[in-house]
């Protein structure tokens, strides 16, 4: 064996390894064994601290791992890392890109006092108003636990842009005028196919209702209900803080109905006259209970009796341990207005949304539609049609319910860890956990203590009318697996300290 057979056969042992001017990376630092755990440290350190900022391209993988003399597969092992936290992303021909920063280290929680600590800031104490939410979103943070948040980092931009880019090139000059109130006719299509494959609904594209996400779908509603007679809307107890605040900016009375393991309870809607009832019966927010089949055949029977359903079906796609659950609109066509969007499946900002309407309402709505916007902007309805048409929206929707699952073990993994007494509600399907705990600390108070160190959630009472068991509302999606351990150890901390 001559000396170049010897080298050849000593491979990359024989090698101290190489550098970079990237970063000035020395593999000289890297532990025997652990290259890709040294170098994700390293690039997680380096988005932290600025030095790779939002924006940056990393460099490719081959390219790399030839400037450190490593195997390709030690570079790509470390992106995925980084990826999978939500740090950066692969935009194909685009490279890898950072997205997001991680969270700073957590500062050392301050010595306990003996007194209670003083109570919830403004932002806690009292009745929240309409302004709460806001408030909360612009309060600085290191970790976001805000329910209802995808992971907006995943949103599919390369498939986007492509669509985008698709439907430019195919588009005549009578698209870009005013268009159908309803929605385009290609996206109406497209959303009846999907909730069909998706949510067992069978409608034809004319009973769509293209609409400005959830939120406007509620505003259309109320001058529709209040001329038909209909001024109360009952809504879950506990239920959306949100959605009981859009009924009531229409004048719409919210009496609350109590929510047990089985979902609504058709008793007590029964005893509040109220003839409408807005419901989450896929995934109850916040308790994530599913419906029974018991009470969804009670909750029928009811409706057929002069009641209307709106059924608000806000995270249905996202489920992990249960199998798919059919929407009410479903089994009963006449008398369940369906409401969805794909601000969860997507992003909030697309403002995109869809109502199935009862046909005895479906004229009003479109009235009330073309009077406050003339219809949704055509260009996204189209791309978005193009995403449902492709398959890239199921993609996507696999590619996120992988993640969103590796986010909840870790959530529930962190929660048995550091708040050992509390009981987690809801976690086979949807984007948050609901957390309760032993009484003696107003959730308000625990919400306040946690943003005080840096961690943001919403309390429970939040979502009450009546009084129950204090809680959290806790968001997984939106956040990386070290992050939300970081988050829920704070948790923990504020709930001894306050204890």
């Amino acid at each position: 064996m001559n000396e170049g057979e010897a080298a050849a056969h000593e491979g990359p042992a024989a090698d101290p390894g190489g550098d970079s001017d990237f970063l000035q990376l020395d593999l000289r630092d890297a532990p025997a064994g652990g290259k890709a755990d040294w170098l994700a440290r390293r690039l997680r350190q380096a988005v932290a601290d600025g030095r790779l900022a939002v924006g940056s391209r990393l460099p490719p993988t081959r390219v790399l791992a030839a400037e450190l003399r490593v195997s390709r597969g030690v570079v790509t092992e470390a992106y995925r890392r980084l990826a999978e936290e939500g740090h950066v992303q692969g935009r194909r021909r685009g490279g890898t890109v950072v997205v997001a920063a991680p969270a700073p280290p957590a500062r050392p929680p301050a010595a306990p006092s003996p007194a209670r600590p003083a109570a919830p800031g403004p932002l806690f104490a009292g009745t929240p108003d309409a302004a709460v939410f806001d408030a909360l979103r612009t309060a600085p943070a290191r970790v976001d636990f805000t329910p209802g948040r995808p992971d907006l980092a995943a949103f599919p931009r390369a498939a986007w842009l492509r669509a985008e880019r698709a439907v430019l090139a195919e588009l005549s000059a009578d698209h870009l005028g005013y268009g159908d109130p309803r929605g385009d006719a290609r996206l109406r299509r497209a959303v009846a196919g999907w909730l069909a494959r998706g949510r067992g609904i069978r409608v034809e594209p004319d009973e769509v209702l293209i609409v400005a996400g959830t939120a406007q779908a509620l505003t259309l509603l109320h001058p529709v209900l209040r001329a038909d007679g209909v001024d109360r809307v009952a809504v879950e107890d506990p239920g959306s803080l949100g959605t009981r605040q859009h009924l009531a900016s229409g004048g719409l009375a919210t009496p609350p109905v109590p929510v047990d393991d089985a979902g609504v309870r058709v008793d007590a809607l029964r005893a509040t006259g109220a003839r409408a009832v807005l419901l989450t019966p896929a995934h109850q927010f916040p308790t994530g209970v599913v419906t029974s089949g018991e009470r969804r055949r009670a909750l029928l029977a009811w409706a057929r009796e002069g009641g209307l359903i709106l059924e608000d079906d806000y995270d249905a796609e996202h489920r992990y341990d249960r199998p798919p659950v059919s929407a009410l609109r479903a089994l009963l066509a006449d008398r369940v207005c369906y409401l969805g969007s794909v601000s969860k499946l997507l992003a909030p900002a697309l403002r995109i949304g869809w109502m199935v309407p009862p046909p005895r309402h479906r004229e009003a709505l479109t009235e009330a539609k073309r009077f406050t916007d003339l219809g949704n902007a055509v260009l996204p309805q189209l791309v978005l049609a193009r995403l449902m048409e492709s398959g890239a929206l199921e993609r996507h929707l696999r590619l996120l319910r992988g993640r969103h699952r590796r986010r909840r073990d870790a959530m529930i993994a962190a929660l048995a860890a550091h708040l050992p007494g509390a009981v987690v509600h809801g976690a086979a399907a949807g984007l948050h956990l609901t957390v309760t705990y032993p009484p003696e600390i107003p959730d308000t108070e625990l919400a306040a203590a946690a943003l005080a160190r840096g961690v943001k959630c919403q309390p429970l009472s939040w979502h009450r009318q009546t009084a129950g068991r204090p809680g959290l509302v806790l968001g997984y999606a939106a956040t990386p697996p070290g992050v939300i351990a970081e988050g829920v150890a704070a948790l923990g901390e504020a709930l001894r300290d306050l204890a």
